[in-house]
């Protein structure tokens, strides 16, 4: 089994800053990226960030380009989202994903069913 556990979420006022962390634990497997997904009641969830785990390059969404930022640890074998500059817009419930598997050249994955993984969410609310 392989387990991803998030934390960070909670209330901060708009343009205030959050930082979520995943960390992943339990079978060995190989990792080719990991990815921060969000959703809101009723929505579909939708792709924020994904960084491809052995090379550190990033990918992210149109609407949060310049305000957040994921990075990770090898050691800690921990995946973070940094998100600065918080609007009441970003209020949703954060999942991070790890993708398997090894590819030649760089691919970035945005869309939730080419994930292999998940965790249970962590709540981010944004107060105007």
């Amino acid at each position: 089994q392989v387990q991803l556990v998030e934390s960070g979420g909670g209330l901060v006022q708009a343009g205030g800053s959050l930082r979520l962390s995943c960390a992943v634990s339990g079978r060995t497997f190989s990792r080719y990226a990991m990815g921060w997904f969000r959703q809101a009641p009723g929505k579909e969830r939708e792709f924020v960030a994904t960084i491809i785990w052995s090379i550190g390059s990033t990918y992210y969404v149109d609407s949060v380009k310049g305000r957040f930022t994921i990075s990770r640890d090898n050691a800690k074998n921990t995946v973070y989202l940094q998100m600065n500059s918080l609007k009441p817009e970003d209020t949703d419930v954060y999942y991070c994903a790890a993708k398997s598997g090894s590819y030649y050249a760089t691919n970035y994955f945005t869309r939730e069913g080419e994930y292999n993984y998940w965790g249970q969410g962590t709540q981010v609310t944004v107060s105007s």
